[in-house]
């Protein structure tokens, strides 16, 4: 018997109940349909906010976001250059994506409709491919909602009352738990390894030592850096000053976080233990290096590791150069930096100390008994300040209170010192003059804003109750009919903008004259390097040009046989550049010999 289908008769007939009713369509692109305050839509980014990390390509579980060069757009430092590109086909609008990116220029918009029947045009550049999309945001995180983490873990350190009572470090570094938790903000979008003038593997030991592999992060620092200590207590951090967090909160502490990895070796041997260096065999060829600062450490630690027999002559009693004499122990302590060396010389480094080259062995003699010489003596020669009465009992240059207090000594500075200068130089005068009592004040010819110091500096100096007098032009020291320093005369200067769109420029302001009593002036305007070292013949093998020696891109002079780098040649003046310097040369050293 056959069943009659009721159901599937009825059925057709169910849909008159929706006749008369409003359609859940629309006829787009004639009629639209309002999207939620925060929906998801394509995605817009604001290319001149964007600085390229790759954040967002990095979170993409659908791997649908590529980095890609633009032609408007060109690198810098602090920009990769390259803009996300999206796969349209391939997102599905979780806008991960833009709640890590750390500058807030991604963003997704009310816009969700596209078709094409050409696949290709689903790959957009936000910002490029849909300019009007600016106009019609939905999703965007601020600092509050993103899921980066903008705020630092703050850096323990003795109150500034405390500090100037000694010469103690001022910094109590962070803890195991702290620098976790500070390692683990860094999203390794390597813009601080550009940036670097040795191009350290930055990403890779803060990541390590997120993870607890403390080991591990200080074998990455010593692959290309045999400071990694000092550099962790007073680098000059321009890789923190491009970090993609700054944009919008604080940058992590990389200087820091490579202190902490390199302090957990607490002595030579257990820093030896741990890097356990492969050191090649004697290969037969020697070099010579002339002091041991930054730069020739680092020449002299790479090359013994590739077997060169290496000698530096060193003129003081200890080896660091400018950073061991010229930088306070409150900022580096001596056994920090010993330890650093004492681990060279322990993998084959040989160090001539009180050897002065000019004086106790002839730079002739270096260069007949090795193969290559590298030079990296510093600056170490300090300007004169150019006034009136600068040759008096009491007046003196930074540099040279900081080698004497450096060495040991306690110099007498009176109740009251004022110190020319606005550089870091200026800064470690003041707070060494403050550790011997006096009161201090640093006269600066521009702006605060415009002092070449390090804000940190410049901010623990504050702490410390070091007065800073800016738009101030020193003019004469007056002295006591014994040639002892009495007081200093200053005019008050008023900043006037350059005509040709330079920074403004500090003009006196007439009838500002002024003086003030004081015990010691202290000059910190520079410093230059002392060639008196090297014969004549020598000089005239060599280009030295507005005091520094010119190099090739492998540190090599004009005679091909000695090399050369730091302050010397470099005139970023900092200890990293040295360290690259160093570097650089080490490559071009053995290319040069073994070739």
């Amino acid at each position: 018997m056959a069943f009659f289908d009721i159901k599937g008769l009825v059925t057709p007939f169910t849909a008159l109940k929706q006749f008369g009713k409003a359609p859940h369509t629309v006829t787009f692109p004639y009629h639209k349909k309002e999207t939620a305050q925060r929906y998801r839509g394509l995605h817009f980014n604001d290319l001149e906010v964007c600085i390229g990390c790759g954040n967002c390509s990095t979170i993409c579980m659908n791997e649908a976001i590529d980095m890609v060069n633009l032609e408007q757009i060109e690198g810098k430092a602090g920009d990769s250059g390259l803009r996300p590109r999206v796969d349209n086909g391939r997102c599905c609008w979780c806008a991960l994506c833009v709640e890590v990116c750390p500058t807030g220029s991604l963003n997704l918009t009310k816009d969700y409709i596209y078709v094409t029947p050409d696949a290709d045009s689903f790959l957009w550049t936000p910002g490029v491919s849909n300019p009007e999309g600016k106009d019609n945001i939905s999703f965007h995180s601020d600092v509050d909602t993103s899921l980066s983490m903008f705020d630092r873990v703050p850096m323990p350190e003795l109150d500034g009352k405390e500090r100037v009572k000694s010469f103690a470090e001022t910094m109590l570094y962070y803890t195991e738990e702290a620098a976790r938790e500070e390692a683990s903000r860094c999203i390794s979008c390597s813009l601080c390894t550009e940036v670097c003038p040795d191009h350290m593997h930055i990403p890779e030991y803060i990541n390590a030592i997120a993870k607890g592999e403390d080991d591990d992060a200080i074998r990455i620092i010593y692959d290309n850096n045999p400071l990694g200590e000092m550099c962790g207590k007073v680098c000059t951090r321009r890789c923190e000053d491009v970090c993609a967090l700054q944009v919008r909160g604080d940058a992590v502490a990389i200087r820091w976080l490579k202190e902490y990895a390199v302090g957990r070796a607490e002595t030579a041997e257990m820093l030896k233990e741990i890097v356990n260096p492969d050191i090649q065999e004697p290969n037969g060829k020697k070099v010579g290096i002339v002091g041991a600062g930054p730069s020739g450490l680092t020449t002299a630690y790479y090359l013994a590791l590739k077997g060169f027999d290496v000698t530096i002559y060193e003129a003081n009693e200890y080896a660091g150069g400018m950073v061991m004499y010229g930088i306070p122990k409150y900022r580096l302590p001596m056994d920090s930096l010993n330890k650093q060396i004492d681990y060279m010389k322990s993998i084959g480094v040989k160090i001539k100390f009180n050897t002065k080259v000019g004086k106790d062995i002839t730079f002739d003699e270096i260069y007949k008994e090795h193969d290559a010489v590298f030079v990296g003596i510093g600056f170490q020669k300090p300007y004169s300040i150019g006034i009136k009465g600068e040759d008096a009992q009491g007046a003196f240059p930074a540099v040279n209170l900081l080698f004497d207090v450096n060495s040991g000594k306690t110099p007498d500075m009176g109740n009251k010192v004022v110190v020319i200068g606005g550089g870091n130089v200026a800064i470690d005068g003041a707070r060494v003059s403050r550790r011997l009592g006096a009161e201090v004040v640093i006269m600066y010819r521009r702006r605060v804003q415009d002092m070449p110091a390090d804000w940190e500096e410049i901010e623990g100096a504050e702490h410390e109750g070091v007065e800073i007098m800016p738009q101030t032009i020193p003019v004469e020291i007056i002295t006591d009919d014994n040639n002892k320093v009495k007081a200093i005369k200053y005019l008050k200067a008023e900043m006037v903008a350059d005509d040709k769109g330079g920074r403004p420029r500090p003009v006196p302001i007439e009838g500002s004259e002024t003086i003030m009593e004081v015990s010691s002036v202290i000059g910190a305007i520079g410093q230059e390097a002392d060639y008196s070292f090297l014969p004549e013949e020598y000089r005239n093998s060599i280009e030295i040009n507005r005091g520094r020696m010119v190099v090739n891109e492998q540190m090599q002079t004009a005679n091909p046989k000695i090399f050369a780098g730091g302050d010397a040649v470099n005139r970023t003046a900092d200890a990293i550049s040295a360290i690259a310097d160093g570097y650089r040369a080490v490559k071009a050293i053995e290319k040069f010999l073994m070739n």
